[in-house]
């Protein structure tokens, strides 16, 4: 009987985030004929009841893995990573983000782990940090990529801006696209009116919308404020937001002091990502700083025209004015230009979509990207 493969995905508390949702995936859609699948995570995330559904798959949720630093919870968190390793004999290992790719890479070589494999959903390390954090973490990641056997970044950005700062080899490194469901995206279960009717959306008004964690990597303040730009210029138009988190206090009071009660709502968490996007009129996401951004690639399979953030690896799917607009960081009053623009010029918006659908080959879907992890896992593990 062929020897299966134990692998071990490590990821901080599974919230309702596209790295968490991609990990989700392939601890499910693994080769189970080549493999035996352990997931640990952060506990107290909206997809853990999900996580404990897949039946097939070892997984441990641990209060002690959580997103910022704590010393003392860090080491406990490693030390119990290493034991649950080595308890389950793990042969591979693969770490997702900043937090748990550092902690769960030091677990691994405490352990033995023979092959270690770690996916950047966009550096822990950004120019909003003060310098000395910067620093930090460009060092933790410069430590960890001596013991990782791969670096999986998912966009080619994200490659370079490794290499620039001294993170590991080129041959170290490997481009995956963070994976979307394609033809679930161009398939909603409900028709668009009966969703901007649920929503309060009358026929004649225009819905902006985005679907983004209120945090501040989302610049979600900025989505607002480019909002009532663009309301001022154009009343038929509306706001939608999917998501919450720590700012969402925030977001709410800036809301009020706008007076955008009316014209800006917030959604909360949402499950029917796929319906929402059909029932939009435009996508916008204001983000300071991204991997690859996955609400943008489902956007764009969707068939909603996007409006993004020109920040690391976006430019690599959304082509100024060929598969959506780019606008600069920080700047809500060129993202309302950009909303007012593509409300306004029909045959602008139906030009990104097709350029945007052309654009969606199957390096972006998440059955080949799980398909692309089995074999890389396979060349690793007969290397080691």
């Amino acid at each position: 009987m062929r020897h299966k493969h134990r692998v071990m995905h490590v990821i901080t508390r599974l919230e309702l985030g596209g790295a968490q949702q991609n990990t989700l995936f392939c601890v499910t859609h693994h080769d189970r004929t080549r493999f035996e699948v352990d997931l640990a995570a952060g506990s107290g995330g909206l997809l853990d009841a999900e996580a404990l559904a897949i039946d097939d798959a070892q997984v441990r949720l641990l209060p002690c893995l959580r997103h910022a630093i704590a010393t003392l919870w860090d080491l406990v968190t490693i030390f119990r990573l290493r034991s649950f390793m080595r308890a389950r004999r793990i042969d591979l290992v693969h770490t997702h983000s900043s937090k748990a790719g550092i902690l769960g890479r030091a677990a691994a070589v405490l352990a033995g782990v023979p092959t270690v494999v770690h996916t950047v959903h966009g550096w822990s390390f950004n120019d909003t940090q003060p310098a000395w954090l910067r620093q930090l973490y460009v060092q933790l990641e410069r430590l960890t990529a001596r013991f990782t056997d791969r670096l999986i970044v998912v966009s080619a950005r994200d490659r370079e801006r490794g290499l620039a700062h001294g993170i590991g080899r080129r041959e170290q490194y490997d481009v995956i696209h963070s994976g979307i469901e394609l033809e679930r995206f161009r398939r909603p279960s409900r028709d668009r009116e009966t969703v901007r009717r649920e929503l309060g959306i009358e026929p004649q008004q225009l819905l902006v919308g985005t679907i983004a964690c209120l945090k501040p990597q989302k610049a979600p303040l900025d989505f607002v404020r480019a909002a009532e730009a663009a309301y001022r210029r154009n009343p038929r138009l509306r706001f939608v937001i999917a998501g919450d988190g720590e700012l969402e206090p925030s977001v709410r009071a800036l809301i009020r002091e706008l007076g955008l009660e009316q014209i800006v709502h917030l959604l909360g968490w949402r499950r029917d990502v796929v319906e929402l996007l059909h029932a939009m009129d435009v996508f916008l996401l204001t983000s300071l700083f991204e991997g690859l951004p996955r609400a943008v690639l489902q956007a764009m399979a969707a068939g909603t025209p996007v409006i993004a953030t020109s920040v690391d690896g976006t430019p690599e799917v959304v082509k100024d004015r060929e598969t959506g607009l780019l606008v600069p960081p920080s700047r809500p009053d060129a993202a309302a230009r950009g909303v007012l623009e593509l409300v306004e010029d029909e045959n602008l918006r139906l030009h990104c979509v097709s350029e945007a659908q052309r654009a969606l080959g199957k390096g972006f879907d998440i059955r080949w990207m799980v398909t692309h992890l089995d074999r890389l896992y396979l060349t690793l593990l007969e290397r080691a």
